[in-house]
């Protein structure tokens, strides 16, 4: 028979853990929770650790200085981060050893210089799948380090970039000196301005991923490789919308100078048209490196040349 003693004490455990379960941000490996995703954050420190997210929308965002932190929708797609902003960058300001993002969405990211982000990844290797980035300055913005690697799968980035007011452009993706890119099975769609994906990173991998640009807005180019890259961008569905700031080319290839070489990049085996009802002529390649690359196998629709060189 248990003793009073005992049923008191059960009856604390169990209700500590019915507070436990309820808190919005669960670190899994502690069994324990926190009110804020910055307390759950620095609880976890140099160490690795993963926070449960309770299903909901939230004003909140975190600064990640250390250690392997992944961020997890309890439910994918339960979880909306909506225009709470750290240390005016973004909702997430990574710059530990690493980070995983799992099935959260990021949207409404604003701030004074027009670069406000879902994710603002400063250093370390990032991996974000089943997330949604939408209507905002950019969906991820990195720094650069060319030790790391930042890899994107089903993932979506919507009404996202922009070119105003002398600030510069923002994109749907921008990615800095990061050793390598890799995008997988993901939509990028209704741009409102910049470039759906510009990187200087010197491998880049985007492959089985659309590109609708129909309902964009004041957009530029599908894919800018700024300053050149090697690598792949294959199985990809590209379609050029309308409302374009630049309409010359689907991929560029070193606009802003050849830095990284650009040898062997292999463009193969994507789709690319123009939206019905848009007569134009542009091309889907255009490069400024000089190197050779690899275009074959592209299925191109009317009005739109397989290379340029300029």
């Amino acid at each position: 028979m248990r003793t009073p003693f005992a049923l008191v004490a059960a009856a604390l455990l169990a209700g500590t853990a019915a507070a436990q379960s309820a808190a919005p941000f669960i670190v899994q490996e502690q069994g324990r929770g926190y009110s804020s995703l910055q307390d759950a954050v620095d609880s976890i420190g140099g160490g690795s650790g993963t926070i449960l997210i309770a299903p909901g929308t939230y004003r909140e965002c975190a600064v990640q200085d250390e250690g392997r932190v992944a961020y997890v929708a309890r439910e994918p797609g339960t979880v909306v981060f909506d225009g709470g902003i750290c240390e005016d960058k973004a909702a997430l300001v990574l710059g530990g050893r690493a980070a995983r993002v799992e099935g959260l969405t990021f949207q409404n990211m604003r701030v004074a210089d027009r670069n406000g982000a879902g994710i603002r990844i400063e250093q370390g290797d990032l991996s974000v799948s089943e997330t949604l980035f939408r209507n905002s300055e950019q969906g991820i913005l990195s720094a650069s380090d060319p030790s790391s690697t930042i890899r994107i799968d089903r993932s979506t980035f919507s009404g996202l970039g922009g070119c105003e007011d002398g600030h510069g452009c923002s994109h749907s993706l921008y990615i800095g000196g990061y050793g390598r890119l890799i995008v997988t099975r993901s939509r990028f769609e209704r741009g409102t301005g910049g470039h759906y994906v510009k990187s200087r990173a010197p491998r880049v991998e985007i492959t089985d991923s659309s590109f609708d640009d129909t309902r964009g807005r004041s957009t530029n180019y599908m894919i800018d490789l700024s300053n050149g890259a090697a690598g792949t961008i294959a199985g990809n569905t590209f379609v050029q919308g309308e409302d374009k700031e630049n309409y010359s080319a689907f991929i560029m290839v070193a606009a802003e100078g050849a830095d990284n070489s650009s040898d062997g990049l292999a463009i193969t085996g994507n789709t690319a048209s123009i939206a019905p009802g848009v007569d134009r002529s542009t091309s889907f390649v255009a490069d400024e490196s000089g190197d050779s690359l690899r275009i074959e196998g592209n299925r191109l629709g009317p009005g739109i040349a397989r290379f340029e060189a300029r």
